[in-house]
């Protein structure tokens, strides 16, 4: 399957066909083209990273650094969507806090 970015590059991903009932998806020289750019297909991602920082930054936990890490999964009509790990959606967050410099 084939993203285009919006500079005109080409970014290929490994695709597993997975057709929904009354789609279909057209193929150029046995490739998929993705019907969104690959920025595109990642917008709702990044607006999940943005909104899962933004609860932990912003709550009564106060770490000093915070990391999400989304499983992706792309798909040609959908574009990018947060894929299972196992049978619950991939999520992975780990806060740190330094050490306080009085102690």
């Amino acid at each position: 399957m084939e993203f285009k970015t919006d500079d005109g590059s080409v970014v290929a991903v490994e695709a597993v066909a997975q057709a929904r009932p009354g789609s279909r998806l057209v193929a150029r020289d046995g490739t998929v083209q993705a019907a969104r750019t690959f920025e595109g297909a990642l917008e709702g991602v990044r607006a999940a990273a943005e909104s899962a920082l933004r609860v932990f930054r912003d709550g009564t936990l106060r770490p000093d650094g915070v990391e999400i890490e989304f499983g992706v999964k792309l798909s040609a009509e959908t574009g990018a969507i947060i894929a299972k790990g196992t049978a619950e959606g991939h999520l992975v967050v780990k806060l740190t806090w330094s050490p306080s410099a009085g102690s």
